[in-house]
């Protein structure tokens, strides 16, 4: 219901805010670029949705094989002990656990190419499980949730950017960016967890948490003794190591098993295509909003009274620089990436601005493009409270970021 009431909410201002242009200012022009923003907008959906198509293919032919080859069952047997916490609702070792973990692990490295699929994979095998087929069961928000707050733990691609734009540190980011994802994702699963009356004081769940914290830690101290070539260098190949060994693994669990493996992989490639078209309509809808929102001006004003309204409250003003990647990010994830860029090229890689939009595009995930991608592939309609929380770990996120830019960069 929320995502409904935000996707009319984009078109009813938009229409406010084109119409007040029109009368008050002469713009003649809004209404063109608003239409054609939509047109803009619709293609782009369907290129997202054909350029997934064939990772969807090749990543759900793996996770076919590994399914079949035992492989994922395995996974859910290691993490059953704190995943039957987090997800009680889960029958004890079924592999859609192994599926959450390979998920969560892929985004943990930085995988994109690996955790959508595997993330739409997840969703089909809790779609199964679930119900009532259009309400999003309590399995599927946590499992969005920990999605959309974007937990990483190297953020190659935005420390890529900043060494393509002259910063001359360029991974100076790292530990705001890993002290503000950290931070977003675990507000939202203890909130998720208070909201489904989940015990977050059990002793597996303690020692998650516990081991996750000082695991990020190490990896944070770990990365802090390198030097910048060494960071990009090992965060690369380890990336790569983990993500071909996945595939090779998968194959010879399947050999061992004795199962046609190109077979197998051709069934689960087939549904990786049936769920790319699935999703189009999902796509496209909320990337339209979106954009109209945007060519109709609406969001300028809306940074432009957020300026307005800190500085008048005597708060220092040099975030709000920041604010169009800060409030882009849940709505797009191309728009925030395009919005850091300008940021970057116009205040400088350096500058207070452009560090604060790298650890603000690091902190959380695309919330609206999350829901609608996920949902839409199994025709989920009620989300619930999916979108309201995901949209809180922004918040959280934002905020813990802009802190980290202050007492990090702030001179």
């Amino acid at each position: 219901m929320v995502l409904n009431y935000i996707w009319i909410a984009f078109f009813l201002i938009a229409f406010v805010v084109a119409l007040c242009k029109l009368i008050f200012v002469g713009d003649t022009a809004v209404f063109t670029d608003i239409i054609n923003s939509t047109f803009d907008s619709a293609k782009t959906g369907f290129e997202i949705s054909l350029g997934l198509t064939g990772v969807l293919t090749l990543w759900l032919g793996i996770m076919k094989i590994g399914e079949q080859g035992g492989v994922i069952q395995t996974f859910a047997r290691i993490c059953g002990p704190v995943f039957s916490k987090l997800f009680p609702d889960l029958p004890k070792n079924h592999p859609v656990t192994g599926s959450i973990f390979m998920n969560i692990s892929a985004n943990l490295l930085g995988l994109d190419n690996a955790a959508t699929p595997l993330g739409l994979k997840t969703m089909q095998q809790l779609q199964e499980l679930n119900k009532d087929k259009d309400t999003a069961s309590n399995a599927m928000i946590m499992f969005l949730c920990i999605n959309a707050s974007g937990l990483t733990l190297i953020p190659l691609t935005i420390m890529m950017y900043r060494a393509q734009l002259g910063a001359a540190n360029p991974s100076d980011v790292f530990l705001p960016i890993m002290l503000a994802t950290f931070s977003s994702t675990l507000f939202v699963v203890l909130a998720v967890c208070i909201k489904q009356k989940i015990n977050i004081f059990q002793r597996n769940l303690l020692l998650f948490f516990g081991g996750t914290i000082l695991f990020i830690g190490g990896i944070l101290f770990l990365f802090r003794a390198m030097d910048d070539k060494a960071v990009s260098l090992y965060s690369t190949l380890f990336a790569n190591l983990i993500l071909f060994s996945i595939i090779c693994g998968f194959i010879v669990a399947g050999l061992r098993k004795k199962i046609n493996v190109y077979n197998v992989f051709i069934e689960g490639a087939k549904e990786g295509f049936r769920t790319a078209i699935t999703i189009i309509p999902y796509l496209v809808a909320i990337l339209v909003g979106i954009a109209v929102f945007r060519a109709s001006g609406a969001m300028d004003y809306l940074i432009d009274g957020i300026r307005y309204g800190v500085g008048f409250l005597g708060i220092s003003t040099e975030f709000v620089e920041g604010l169009p990647t800060i409030l882009m990010k849940p709505l797009s994830g191309s728009g925030a990436r395009g919005m850091m860029i300008d940021a970057m090229k116009e205040y400088g890689a350096d500058s207070f601005t452009g560090r604060l939009v790298s650890v603000v595009q690091g902190s959380t995930d695309t919330t609206l493009y999350v829901v609608a991608l996920y949902y839409g592939s199994v025709s989920i309609r009620n989300t619930r409270y999916t979108v309201s929380y995901s949209l809180a770990a922004d918040l959280v996120g934002a905020i813990v970021a802009i802190s980290m830019a202050y007492l990090f960069f702030n001179s």
